[in-house]
């Protein structure tokens, strides 16, 4: 019985191995229908049906969606984008001493978090996301990996991706989507269902001015076509 025990708890965590490295090759090719952060969010509300809530997530391909928001998102969020494999060292360091604006999480960290994994804080769940992070990495382009980042990014309670933010928000569509609009719609990214793009306070002004810095010193378009082939 031990041996059979054993082997079925190895066919188990190889059936588990095969499944989450499928998962990543399969979204390498087909576009997300929805995400683990959407589903537990909807998974919230049925807990709450009191509120007036629906989820909002309109797939845009990469070159529908403004180049001005890409870069955006790439100067808030993730700098080294470009260079670093998943992982940016450096930025946790900065993190950790206090001196940056961003987190230490990469984009592809959180594509990895927001489509397969849970939210909170674990030792399991940060294991989990390094393994998809590291199979994100090895089998999709960069385009790719910010394709789906700016899809399945929440920009305000239930807001899903760039095209619902734009339509939500502005009114417009993510492909229209100019300078000042995507700085202020990746200075709500920390915590989007706190702050607003439309309703800026303080916060959001002083962030949103200085993504747009940051995107004029990282190069603008010149980064993203080296980056991305746009």
């Amino acid at each position: 019985m031990p041996v059979r025990l054993l082997r079925l708890g190895l066919l188990l965590v190889l059936a588990a191995i095969v499944l989450s490295i499928a998962q990543v090759v399969v979204l390498r090719f087909v576009d997300p229908p929805t995400s683990a952060f959407m589903l537990a969010r909807t998974l919230e509300h049925w807990r709450a049906p009191g509120e007036d809530f629906r989820i909002d997530y309109r797939w845009r391909d990469f070159d529908a969606v403004s180049p001005h928001l890409l870069m955006s998102v790439i100067a808030s969020e993730d700098q080294n984008f470009a260079h670093h494999r998943g992982f940016d060292l450096d930025a946790i360091d900065e993190a950790l001493s206090g001196g940056s604006r961003r987190g230490a999480s990469t984009i592809s960290q959180q594509v990895a978090k927001n489509l397969f994994l849970w939210g909170g804080r674990s030792w399991v769940r940060k294991g989990l996301e390094a393994w998809y992070t590291g199979w994100i990495e090895l089998t999709w382009p960069k385009r790719r990996i910010l394709e789906v980042y700016v899809n399945i990014a929440e920009f305000g309670d239930g807001i899903y991706g760039a095209e619902a933010a734009a339509q939500r928000h502005f009114g417009i569509s993510a492909s229209a989507l100019d300078p000042a609009r995507s700085a202020r719609l990746a200075a709500v990214l920390p915590s989007p269902r706190r702050y607003s793009p439309t309703q800026p306070g303080p916060h959001v002004q002083q962030r949103a001015a200085w993504v747009q810095r940051q995107v004029v010193q990282l190069g603008g378009q010149e980064y993203l076509e080296a980056c991305c082939g746009r």
